[in-house]
């Protein structure tokens, strides 16, 4: 198993002015980072200070200056290697669950759900299994996601929500939230074939909890939904990110195959020039089959061709709303009910 070279730890204030004095006195060198309170470096590590209090160390001497400088004189006590003792929940049987394809304007939105108990946490840990945001390449996600799917068998679920189906969604629904709650608990329930005394399940925190929870059907009513902020770190939950990131790449790259054109990931310049170029040889009905058409670039792909939504029917018609930040309902107010 390759040695983890790269950690996160969120620091109080009292820390934060703890890291900092030890980074300027020390024998480190100051560096410029993006976003960062401080950064600095030695030869073989790197630490940054971000402004909203999480600290990055990386490098080869990564650990090194975790167990001897930040656990004794930062953080007061020893984490590294006892995560698992720590919170035990880490590796307790469980479900995860995350998405992709959510912000990219090709391809379909993927759900997976992936299912960890404490033998496969020490098999993920030697594939070196991370959220998939932290994967450099799509050919790693790729690798990482096929050898998930080998290592995981039944004990994972893949919701494929294909453009065609989530325009008509959409179109219904106007809220990616409630999509996303629809096909998590599709995905939840469908791993519960294969899992069925498992008890909980782990996602990211995208909209209000009991949308999933009112889409849960019977198996999953006897579910417990944890919603949190950076699931990711989780190793079901980053399991389930890699294996929804690996089929969003395959469909991409069977829809590049399938239309003749080079289909880009997210929704730059680049998706919209290919988007433009689809409907034009194609026509703009191609659009309803290969994008998520109430994103703003079809507008702008089907102008640059001198045709408008009217050619997309009904459904094509649907376009984002302006994007209101979840709130917590208040304990007892008709929202939480």
């Amino acid at each position: 198993m390759p040695a983890k070279t790269s950690f996160t730890y969120p620091l109080d204030a009292a820390q934060q002015e703890a890291l900092l004095r030890i980074l300027k006195t020390g024998n480190y060198f100051p560096i410029e980072v993006e976003h960062a309170l401080f950064a600095a470096r030695k030869p073989d590590c790197t630490i940054v200070l971000y402004r909203k209090g999480k600290c990055l160390v990386q490098g080869k001497g990564a650990e090194d200056f975790i167990r001897f400088v930040l656990e004794p004189e930062v953080l007061g006590q020893a984490t590294l290697g006892y995560e698992t003792e720590i919170d035990p929940d880490l590796t307790a049987p469980h479900i995860g669950v995350d998405e992709s394809g959510k912000g990219d304007f090709f391809g379909p939105l993927v759900i997976a759900a992936a299912y960890v108990d404490p033998d496969l946490y020490t098999a993920m840990q030697e594939l070196n299994v991370r959220d998939s945001k932290r994967i450099t390449t799509d050919k790693a996600a790729r690798t990482l996601g096929s050898r998930l799917r080998a290592l995981l068998g039944r004990r994972m679920a893949v919701v494929k929500i294909g453009p065609r189906a989530y325009n008509r969604l959409y179109s219904s629904m106007r809220s990616v939230n409630r999509i996303l709650a629809w096909g998590h608990a599709r995905a939840i329930e469908n791993l519960l074939e294969a899992v069925p005394d498992c008890t909980r399940a782990v996602s990211d925190q995208f909209g209000a909890k009991h949308q999933v929870e009112r889409a849960l059907m019977q198996k999953g009513k006897r579910i417990e939904l944890v919603q949190r902020h950076k699931a990711e770190s989780d190793m079901a939950v980053a399991a389930a990110s890699v294996i929804a990131r690996e089929q969003f790449l395959v469909s991409l790259e069977e829809m590049s195959k399938s239309t003749g054109v080079s289909i880009p990931k997210g929704a730059s310049a680049a998706v919209r020039q290919a988007a433009a170029q689809l409907a034009e040889t194609r026509g703009p009905e191609i659009l309803l089959d290969t994008v998520k058409c109430h994103f703003k670039t079809t507008d702008e792909a089907l102008a640059s061709i001198g045709k408008t939504r009217a050619a997309l029917g009904q459904i094509g018609q649907a376009k984002s709303q302006p994007r209101v930040p979840y709130r917590k309902p208040a304990p007892g107010s008709p929202e939480q009910a």
